[in-house]
C-alpha cells in the first residue's frame, strides 16, 4: 500500500513584514514515487538533503502533483524531470491570473510552460490507492489526494486546509477564488475523520472539535534570538480574519465555471 512521508514540514509562521510561506512537501511512495507540492526556492537545498537522507535523488521522482499554482508551492518543479499533475482549471488560470492575485505572479505560466503537464480532476487514479480530490475555493483548481495507507485513509490537501486551526474554525483565511467553495472543501475533508496533511501545518485529525496532531512541532530559528532588539512575539494571537481577493467574484465568469 502507498506510504506518506513528510520531506519538509509546513508552517503557518507569519511576520509583520511578509510571509515565510513554508508549505508542506510530501513524498508518497507506492507503484510510483511522487512529490506533492514542491515548495519555494528557499527550501530547495533542504528538500534535496531530505531526499538524500532517504537514499533518493531528483531522478527517483516519477511524478509531481501540485495542489495549486501559488508561488510557494510550485517554484521547485524544475528540480525534477518528472511530469507535473495539475488540475486543468488551475493550469488555465495560472496563465492569465487575476490582476489582484499576488500569489499567482505573471511568471507562473512561464514555469508551467517549462514542464510536461498532466491534467487531472476528481477521481483520477494517480496510482493504486491514490486518487485526486477536487478542493476548489482557495484557488480555482485546487486539488488534494486521498491516499489508502496501511494505517488507514489519509488526505493530503495543500492549502484547501492551511492548518489545524483553519480546519477547526471551518473558514478559509485566504481566498483567491470563492469563499463558499473554500469552506465547503474544508468541511468535505474534516467530516471524513481521516488524518489530514495540510498545506502549512503538521498532520492532524479533528475530534470533538479539537485538533489532534500526529507529529510534534519542530522549528529552529537561526541568526536571531529572543534577546534581539526589536523582535516581538504576540502571545495567543487572535484568529486571522478571512481575506478574500478583491475581484474574486469575477473568477467564475472569467474561467467559464458555472
Amino acid at each position: 500500500m502507498p506510504t506518506i512521508d513528510i520531506l519538509a514540514a509546513g508552517y503557518s509562521v507569519g511576520t509583520n513584514v511578509g510571509t515565510m510561506a513554508f508549505c508542506s512537501v510530501i513524498l508518497i511512495e507506492g507503484e510510483k514515487r511522487l512529490i506533492f507540492d514542491t515548495g519555494h526556492v528557499g527550501r530547495r537545498t533542504y528538500i534535496e538533503a531530505q531526499l538524500a537522507a532517504r537514499s533518493l535523488s531528483r531522478d527517483d521522482i516519477d511524478l509531481q502533483v501540485l495542489s495549486h499554482a501559488h508561488w510557494d508551492h510550485i517554484q521547485n518543479v524544475d528540480m525534477f524531470a518528472a511530469p507535473v499533475l495539475l488540475h486543468p482549471i488551475e493550469q488555465r488560470y495560472a496563465r492569465d491570473p487575476h490582476v489582484n492575485d499576488w500569489a499567482t505572479p505573471r511568471w507562473t505560466g512561464g514555469i508551467l510552460d517549462s514542464v510536461a503537464l498532466i491534467e487531472a480532476g476528481e477521481g483520477y487514479e494517480v496510482m493504486p490507492g491514490v486518487r485526486v480530490l477536487e478542493l476548489p475555493g482557495h484557488s480555482p483548481g485546487a486539488i488534494g489526494l486521498e491516499v489508502e495507507t496501511a494505517d488507514g485513509v489519509c488526505l493530503v490537501v495543500g492549502d484547501a486546509i492551511h492548518s489545524g486551526k483553519v480546519a477547526q474554525r471551518g473558514r478559509s483565511p485566504l481566498v483567491f477564488f470563492d469563499q463558499e467553495a473554500a469552506d465547503a472543501s474544508i468541511r468535505r475533508c474534516v467530516q471524513t475523520g481521516h488524518l489530514i496533511y495540510p498545506g502549512h501545518d503538521n498532520p492532524f485529525r479533528i475530534r470533538d472539535g479539537d485538533i489532534h496532531y500526529s507529529e510534534a512541532f519542530q522549528l529552529t530559528l537561526t541568526n536571531i534570538s529572543p534577546e534581539t532588539p526589536g523582535l516581538q512575539f504576540i502571545p495567543n494571537p487572535p484568529p486571522i480574519e478571512p481575506w478574500v481577493m478583491p475581484g474574486a467574484g469575477e473568477q467564475r465568469a472569467r474561467l467559464g465555471i458555472s
